[in-house]
């Protein structure tokens, strides 16, 4: 019984403040404080109110919360491992094979060494003959990465 008349307040609260929004000729945020605060009355007027009041002292509800909640988070761990290595088994093959990486096995290491660009008169600024230095630190960090 208290949990209707707190939201029937909550309510009435809500539709005064409305129309004083919309006395201040704010009519779409009046419109918008309207409907939020209707959204309690109309908990109350369809019985969600009361199944929620004899659903929160009820032990065997919240064990069934208990449950439901341990089944989310099975499936979420589940989804997160199965994201991580790339979907299930059966998926991995319906794919294209077992990839284990992303470089076939086969493959040599790529050479860091400087790389050769065909001259082109595009008008661009000649690079400073630093730009070894420049990639230094991000060789350094591709190694550090085993890439």
């Amino acid at each position: 019984m208290i949990a209707e008349t707190v939201c029937s307040a909550v309510s009435a609260a809500g539709l005064g403040i409305a129309v004083v929004t919309a006395y201040r000729r704010r009519f779409l945020a009046a419109a918008r404080i309207a409907a939020y605060s209707l959204v309690p009355i109309g908990l109350v007027m369809t019985g969600v109110v009361g199944w929620l009041a004899g659903t929160a002292f009820s032990p065997t509800a919240w064990a069934g919360f208990g449950v439901l909640g341990a089944a989310w988070a099975l499936f979420a761990g589940t989804r997160a491992v199965g994201r991580r290595r790339g979907g299930a088994p059966a998926e991995r093959a319906a794919a294209g094979g077992d990839r284990t990486g992303a470089v076939a096995p086969g493959a040599s290491a790529p050479s860091l060494g400087p790389a050769t660009r065909p001259a082109t008169g595009s008008g661009t600024a000649p690079r400073s003959t630093g730009s070894a230095d420049d990639f230094s630190d991000i060789e350094a960090i591709l190694k550090k990465h085993g890439i």
